[in-house]
């Protein structure tokens, strides 16, 4: 491992990357500061399994994942990680590792039945689980929703239908008057760019919809949901911050064209004022509809008053770029870069986009909230060799987007926290069980977990850090 570490390192630029050590940031890294929170993510359907259990209902995804071609190699959620029986041993594993921060999310059909009724099995599973974190001594950001919405609810149109926000604020008011007092952060919204597009726009993920006016219709009630839910939340559990989190995307123009310029342009607002613009200015990026004309939403009174609710944290989630170039029409075509690295995932390593984009946010959004990492990680196909896990693309990959985030800090973004993607592997969405993302890896046929070398130096810096403390 060390010259493959070597090798990876010497290719790096800048002094956080120039160090010998794989992983631990220069004495002058904003990161090295005790209030700035280091942490893992994972996400219910991902690790849970136990899908027929304890009263859960179906979800979108254990539907769509049962339909043939819809995910790699046939794969389900049905199992995953069967974090469900084995969260005591998953919450000291991740107590072991000193990692401060967890964020998980909370499966909508495990707690209440289709006429909202709460149910118990499954509130007082995330009970034990958030009051276990909070002896650990561990910060808890709980997301409400994270892709798994109830199948009931996407039979009477999911979320092309209104109501289903409503039905969102119900399911924020019982958890928050439930959990209050458990969750130091809540999260309405993982990615609705996802669930809106994926879902709705081009069908890659459930329900598998492919329309474009169906993904800004969906959007439009994502985002109400979100601002619909912030003040229950108030209400409910006053003591804990509020907030969204969304997938940023970098893009960059193929060439100094006027064209490609504005294909660029056009993709980051797709990626990204799609979502930030109603949060933090109240409407819609009229780019948008240049980009997909005749997709605008249904708009009531009111609507744009509620979801751009004030917030106490905005989560940022981010992984790659994509270089694009004019489609010769109103759009983008993506021009994939030769000779870059790339993780399993196919997607190019760039931490300056990272770095570009929350310095652009922080001058774009003058009411821009504090800033947590909510994810940022990357895929390997990773392998246990005698008992250990020499992860290295991975602990460079970590390293250099660590840098890239105090680089935004010390140019005046608020940060107060980066989560890493994910605290183990788990089931990937459309791509299954193939791409691991985990810091822990985590055999699913006998469900053993090994702690990877990235989580070893993590945990070796938390450690450090402690004792300068």
């Amino acid at each position: 491992m060390a010259n493959d570490a070597s090798a990876v390192s010497d290719a790096l630029s800048g002094d956080f990357a120039a160090r010998a050590d794989p992983f631990t940031p220069p004495a002058d890294s904003s990161l090295w500061h005790k209030n700035f929170l280091l942490g893992a993510a994972t996400a219910s359907y991902q690790i849970e399994g136990a899908v027929n259990e304890d009263g859960r209902l179906p979800s979108i995804w254990d539907i769509f994942s049962a339909k043939p071609g819809k995910v790699l190699a046939g794969d389900t959620g049905a199992v995953a990680c069967d974090h469900y029986h084995r969260w005591e041993a998953d919450i000291d594993m991740l107590a072991s590792l000193g990692l401060e921060g967890y964020r998980l999310s909370i499966a909508w059909p495990r707690v209440m039945d289709a006429a909202g009724v709460p149910n118990r099995k499954g509130l007082d599973f995330y009970k034990r689980l958030l009051n276990r974190l909070k002896e650990k001594g561990i910060t808890t950001f709980v997301t409400l929703y994270h892709w798994d919405l109830p199948q009931h609810l996407e039979d009477r149109g999911g979320w092309l239908n209104r109501d289903t926000a409503y039905r969102f604020a119900d399911y924020a008011d019982l958890m928050s008057r439930e959990l209050a007092g458990t969750v130091d952060a809540w999260a309405t919204l993982n990615e609705p760019w996802c669930s809106a597009y994926l879902g709705y726009g081009n069908g890659h993920h459930a329900p598998g919809l492919a329309n474009g006016r169906f993904a800004t219709q969906a959007m439009h009630h994502l985002l109400l949901a979100h601002g619909l839910a912030i003040p229950v939340l108030r209400a409910n559990d006053p003591a804990s911050q509020k907030g969204i989190v969304a997938n940023i995307g970098r893009g960059t123009a193929n060439s100094d064209s006027d064209a490609d310029q504005r294909a660029a342009h056009l993709f980051e607002v797709q990626h990204n004022a799609w979502i930030l613009d109603p949060l933090l200015k109240g409407t819609y990026p009229q780019d948008l509809f240049e980009l997909w004309p005749g997709t605008e939403p249904l708009v009531l009174d009111g609507d744009m008053q509620t979801m751009s609710a004030p917030l106490d944290f905005l989560g940022i989630n981010y992984y790659f770029r994509t270089n694009v170039a004019s489609d010769g029409a109103h759009g983008f075509r993506d021009v994939p870069l030769e000779g870059v690295e790339r993780t399993q995932m196919g997607w190019e390593v760039y931490p300056d986009g990272l770095r570009d984009l929350l310095t652009g946010f922080n001058s774009t959004y003058p009411n821009l909230p504090p800033i947590y990492i909510t994810e940022n990680g990357m895929a390997s196909d990773d392998q246990v060799i005698d008992g250990q896990v020499d992860d290295t693309q991975r602990i460079a990959f970590l390293k250099r987007h660590l840098a890239a985030v105090d680089q935004a800090i010390k140019a005046g973004v608020d940060i107060r926290g980066y989560f890493l993607w994910s605290l183990m592997d788990n089931f990937e969405w459309a791509f299954g069980y193939e791409r691991r993302f985990g810091v822990v890896h985590v055999d699913y046929s006998t469900q053993k977990r090994t702690v990877k070398r990235s989580a070893e130096l993590v945990a070796k810096f938390l450690k450090e850090r402690k004792a300068r403390v």
